[in-house]
Protein backbone atom coordinates (compact mmCIF):
# COMPACT_ATOMS: atom_id res chain seq x y z
CA UNK A 1 0.00 0.00 0.00
CA UNK A 2 0.84 3.66 -0.71
CA UNK A 3 1.56 5.23 2.75
CA UNK A 4 1.91 9.12 1.63
CA UNK A 5 -0.60 11.10 3.14
CA UNK A 6 -3.25 11.34 0.68
CA UNK A 7 -6.07 14.74 0.03
CA UNK A 8 -8.46 14.74 -2.44
CA UNK A 9 -7.89 16.30 -6.16
CA UNK A 10 -11.48 16.45 -6.88
CA UNK A 11 -12.54 20.12 -6.96
CA UNK A 12 -16.54 19.35 -7.04
CA UNK A 13 -17.44 22.33 -9.50
CA UNK A 14 -14.99 21.38 -12.10
CA UNK A 15 -16.36 18.01 -12.06
CA UNK A 16 -20.02 18.59 -12.18
CA UNK A 17 -19.23 20.36 -15.67
CA UNK A 18 -18.33 17.42 -16.96
CA UNK A 19 -21.60 15.80 -15.36
CA UNK A 20 -23.52 18.12 -17.40
CA UNK A 21 -22.15 17.01 -20.51
CA UNK A 22 -21.88 13.15 -20.30
CA UNK A 23 -24.76 12.62 -22.68
CA UNK A 24 -22.39 14.31 -25.11
CA UNK A 25 -18.85 12.42 -25.30
CA UNK A 26 -19.43 10.26 -28.18
CA UNK A 27 -21.50 12.65 -30.14
CA UNK A 28 -18.35 14.23 -32.41
CA UNK A 29 -20.81 17.46 -33.55
CA UNK A 30 -21.81 17.71 -29.56
CA UNK A 31 -19.81 19.35 -26.85
CA UNK A 32 -16.75 17.70 -26.94
CA UNK A 33 -16.43 18.35 -30.74
CA UNK A 34 -12.67 19.93 -29.81
CA UNK A 35 -11.56 16.55 -28.61
CA UNK A 36 -12.95 14.35 -30.82
CA UNK A 37 -10.80 17.01 -33.46
CA UNK A 38 -7.95 16.35 -31.48
CA UNK A 39 -7.73 12.91 -30.30
CA UNK A 40 -6.18 11.73 -33.66
CA UNK A 41 -3.49 14.18 -32.86
CA UNK A 42 -3.11 13.75 -29.10
CA UNK A 43 -3.43 9.65 -29.78
CA UNK A 44 -0.42 9.75 -32.03
CA UNK A 45 1.33 11.67 -29.65
CA UNK A 46 0.48 9.38 -27.10
CA UNK A 47 0.75 5.59 -28.96
CA UNK A 48 4.44 7.41 -30.16
CA UNK A 49 6.28 8.05 -26.80
CA UNK A 50 4.96 4.16 -25.53
CA UNK A 51 6.30 2.74 -28.52
CA UNK A 52 10.09 4.36 -28.00
CA UNK A 53 9.88 3.77 -23.99
CA UNK A 54 8.59 -0.15 -24.89
CA UNK A 55 10.25 -0.95 -27.46
CA UNK A 56 7.24 -2.01 -29.33
CA UNK A 57 6.50 -1.07 -32.89
CA UNK A 58 3.19 1.12 -33.99
CA UNK A 59 2.43 -0.98 -37.22
CA UNK A 60 2.17 -4.05 -35.11
CA UNK A 61 -1.33 -5.90 -34.86
CA UNK A 62 -0.99 -5.31 -31.04
CA UNK A 63 1.54 -3.08 -30.49
CA UNK A 64 0.82 -2.65 -26.40
CA UNK A 65 -0.18 -6.14 -25.51
CA UNK A 66 1.06 -6.57 -22.11
CA UNK A 67 1.48 -2.96 -21.27
CA UNK A 68 -0.93 -1.48 -18.18
CA UNK A 69 -2.53 1.79 -18.77
CA UNK A 70 -4.50 4.02 -16.44
CA UNK A 71 -6.63 6.87 -18.36
CA UNK A 72 -7.02 9.14 -15.04
CA UNK A 73 -10.15 11.36 -16.00
CA UNK A 74 -11.15 9.47 -18.68
CA UNK A 75 -14.65 11.05 -19.49
CA UNK A 76 -16.39 8.80 -21.71
CA UNK A 77 -13.32 6.67 -23.31
CA UNK A 78 -11.75 8.70 -26.11
CA UNK A 79 -8.72 7.60 -25.16
CA UNK A 80 -9.40 4.58 -23.21
CA UNK A 81 -10.72 2.86 -26.59
CA UNK A 82 -7.96 3.40 -29.02
CA UNK A 83 -5.49 1.94 -26.41
CA UNK A 84 -7.58 -0.92 -25.69
CA UNK A 85 -7.37 -1.29 -29.36
CA UNK A 86 -4.07 -1.39 -29.80
CA UNK A 87 -3.98 -4.29 -26.96
CA UNK A 88 -3.09 -2.28 -24.02
CA UNK A 89 -4.72 -3.79 -20.75
CA UNK A 90 -6.76 -0.31 -20.09
CA UNK A 91 -8.12 1.01 -16.68
CA UNK A 92 -10.39 4.33 -17.32
CA UNK A 93 -10.90 6.11 -14.32
CA UNK A 94 -13.16 8.97 -13.87
CA UNK A 95 -14.68 10.86 -10.75
CA UNK A 96 -18.18 11.41 -12.57
CA UNK A 97 -20.19 8.34 -12.30
CA UNK A 98 -21.69 9.46 -15.43
CA UNK A 99 -19.09 9.79 -17.27
CA UNK A 100 -18.31 5.82 -16.71
CA UNK A 101 -22.00 5.04 -16.51
CA UNK A 102 -21.42 6.45 -20.76
CA UNK A 103 -18.09 4.48 -20.94
CA UNK A 104 -18.43 1.29 -20.25
CA UNK A 105 -21.30 0.60 -22.30
CA UNK A 106 -19.69 2.42 -25.32
CA UNK A 107 -16.92 0.03 -24.97
CA UNK A 108 -18.34 -3.51 -24.88
CA UNK A 109 -20.65 -2.50 -28.11
CA UNK A 110 -17.14 -1.85 -29.55
CA UNK A 111 -15.94 -5.54 -28.02
CA UNK A 112 -13.58 -3.81 -25.54
CA UNK A 113 -12.71 -5.13 -22.88
CA UNK A 114 -11.77 -1.82 -20.58
CA UNK A 115 -12.24 -1.69 -16.78
CA UNK A 116 -14.14 1.79 -15.86
CA UNK A 117 -14.37 2.90 -12.37
CA UNK A 118 -16.09 5.96 -10.90
CA UNK A 119 -13.02 6.43 -8.59
CA UNK A 120 -10.13 9.14 -8.06
CA UNK A 121 -5.91 8.97 -8.44
CA UNK A 122 -6.00 8.80 -4.80
CA UNK A 123 -8.04 6.29 -3.87
CA UNK A 124 -6.55 4.08 -6.97
CA UNK A 125 -3.14 4.97 -4.86
CA UNK A 126 -4.05 4.18 -1.73
CA UNK A 127 -5.16 0.56 -2.70
CA UNK A 128 -1.95 0.38 -4.02
CA UNK A 129 -2.68 0.35 -7.90
CA UNK A 130 -0.03 0.82 -10.09
CA UNK A 131 0.66 1.10 -14.35
CA UNK A 132 2.93 0.87 -16.61
CA UNK A 133 1.20 4.45 -18.94
CA UNK A 134 -0.63 6.48 -16.40
CA UNK A 135 -2.54 9.17 -18.68
CA UNK A 136 -3.33 12.41 -17.55
CA UNK A 137 -5.02 14.26 -20.47
CA UNK A 138 -6.65 17.74 -20.01
CA UNK A 139 -7.30 17.12 -16.39
CA UNK A 140 -4.65 18.68 -14.46
CA UNK A 141 -5.73 22.56 -14.65
CA UNK A 142 -9.41 21.23 -13.61
CA UNK A 143 -8.41 19.62 -10.19
CA UNK A 144 -7.96 21.60 -7.12
CA UNK A 145 -3.78 20.93 -6.17
CA UNK A 146 -2.11 19.99 -9.57
CA UNK A 147 1.13 19.53 -7.66
CA UNK A 148 -0.62 17.17 -5.49
CA UNK A 149 -2.72 15.59 -8.45
CA UNK A 150 0.95 15.05 -9.99
CA UNK A 151 2.50 13.43 -7.32
CA UNK A 152 -0.59 10.87 -6.42
CA UNK A 153 -0.02 10.48 -10.58
CA UNK A 154 3.62 9.61 -10.23
CA UNK A 155 2.23 7.35 -7.06
CA UNK A 156 0.28 5.20 -9.86
CA UNK A 157 3.17 4.67 -12.21
CA UNK A 158 5.03 1.02 -11.80
CA UNK A 159 9.41 1.57 -11.83
CA UNK A 160 10.23 1.99 -15.07
CA UNK A 161 6.97 3.77 -16.35
CA UNK A 162 5.64 6.76 -17.56
CA UNK A 163 3.19 9.67 -16.86
CA UNK A 164 1.93 11.44 -20.26
CA UNK A 165 -0.10 14.78 -19.34
CA UNK A 166 -1.64 17.26 -21.71
CA UNK A 167 -2.65 20.65 -20.64
CA UNK A 168 -3.52 24.24 -21.99
CA UNK A 169 -0.32 27.06 -21.43
CA UNK A 170 -1.27 29.89 -19.60
CA UNK A 171 -1.19 32.44 -22.95
CA UNK A 172 -2.95 35.27 -24.19
CA UNK A 173 -3.17 33.12 -27.44
CA UNK A 174 -4.71 30.10 -25.63
CA UNK A 175 -7.35 32.60 -24.32
CA UNK A 176 -8.01 32.98 -27.39
CA UNK A 177 -8.35 29.59 -28.92
CA UNK A 178 -9.85 27.91 -25.73
CA UNK A 179 -11.88 30.44 -24.32
CA UNK A 180 -12.54 33.09 -26.95
CA UNK A 181 -12.71 30.95 -29.67
CA UNK A 182 -14.20 27.62 -28.22
CA UNK A 183 -16.71 28.95 -25.98
CA UNK A 184 -17.96 32.18 -27.08
CA UNK A 185 -17.21 32.79 -30.84
CA UNK A 186 -17.73 28.80 -32.32
CA UNK A 187 -19.93 27.57 -28.97
CA UNK A 188 -18.36 24.39 -29.00
CA UNK A 189 -18.74 24.35 -25.26
CA UNK A 190 -20.51 26.34 -22.79
CA UNK A 191 -19.48 28.97 -20.96
CA UNK A 192 -17.29 29.16 -17.93
CA UNK A 193 -15.76 25.21 -18.87
CA UNK A 194 -12.26 26.83 -18.84
CA UNK A 195 -10.47 28.84 -16.47
CA UNK A 196 -7.75 30.86 -18.11
CA UNK A 197 -6.63 31.41 -14.71
CA UNK A 198 -6.33 27.92 -13.80
CA UNK A 199 -3.88 26.84 -17.31
CA UNK A 200 -0.08 25.96 -16.48
CA UNK A 201 2.56 26.63 -18.17
CA UNK A 202 4.99 24.10 -19.79
CA UNK A 203 7.79 25.08 -17.32
CA UNK A 204 5.49 24.98 -14.22
CA UNK A 205 4.44 21.49 -15.38
CA UNK A 206 7.48 20.47 -15.83
CA UNK A 207 9.03 21.58 -11.99
CA UNK A 208 5.34 20.04 -10.46
CA UNK A 209 6.62 16.67 -12.69
CA UNK A 210 10.07 16.67 -11.98
CA UNK A 211 9.35 17.63 -7.92
CA UNK A 212 8.09 13.93 -7.47
CA UNK A 213 11.69 12.96 -8.92
CA UNK A 214 10.56 11.99 -11.96
CA UNK A 215 12.56 12.73 -15.11
CA UNK A 216 10.40 14.98 -17.90
CA UNK A 217 11.66 13.58 -21.43
CA UNK A 218 9.74 15.29 -24.15
CA UNK A 219 7.26 18.15 -23.90
CA UNK A 220 5.43 18.83 -27.44
CA UNK A 221 2.66 21.22 -28.42
CA UNK A 222 -0.52 20.27 -30.07
CA UNK A 223 -1.78 23.38 -33.00
CA UNK A 224 -4.85 23.65 -34.60
CA UNK A 225 -4.56 24.84 -38.23
CA UNK A 226 -8.27 26.66 -38.50
CA UNK A 227 -7.63 27.26 -42.79
CA UNK A 228 -7.58 23.33 -42.10
CA UNK A 229 -9.41 22.58 -39.53
CA UNK A 230 -6.76 20.34 -38.24
CA UNK A 231 -4.42 19.52 -35.87
CA UNK A 232 -0.85 18.75 -35.64
CA UNK A 233 2.57 18.22 -33.10
CA UNK A 234 4.63 20.83 -32.92
CA UNK A 235 7.88 20.53 -30.59
CA UNK A 236 8.51 24.22 -31.62
CA UNK A 237 4.91 25.81 -30.28
CA UNK A 238 3.69 24.87 -27.17
CA UNK A 239 1.53 27.88 -26.65
CA UNK A 240 -2.05 26.33 -26.91
CA UNK A 241 -2.45 22.68 -25.70
CA UNK A 242 0.79 21.01 -24.93
CA UNK A 243 1.88 17.22 -24.04
CA UNK A 244 4.35 16.55 -21.34
CA UNK A 245 6.00 12.96 -21.28
CA UNK A 246 7.92 11.85 -17.46
CA UNK A 247 9.63 8.66 -16.17
CA UNK A 248 9.86 6.97 -13.61
CA UNK A 249 13.20 5.87 -12.31
CA UNK A 250 13.34 1.83 -12.84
Amino acid sequence: MNERPQTSSIDPAEVAKFQAMSQEWWDPQGKFKPLHMLNPTRLDYVTTQIAAQFGRDRDAALPFEGLTVLDIGCGGGLMSEPLARLGATVTGADAAPENTAIAAPHAKEQGLDIDYRATTSEALAAEGHSYDIVMALEIVEHVADPAEFIATCRDLVKPGGMLIQSTLNRTMRSFGAAIIGAEWVMRWLPKGTHDWNRFITPDELSAMTQATGMQVVDRCGMVFNPLGFSWSLSHRDLSVNYALTALRDA
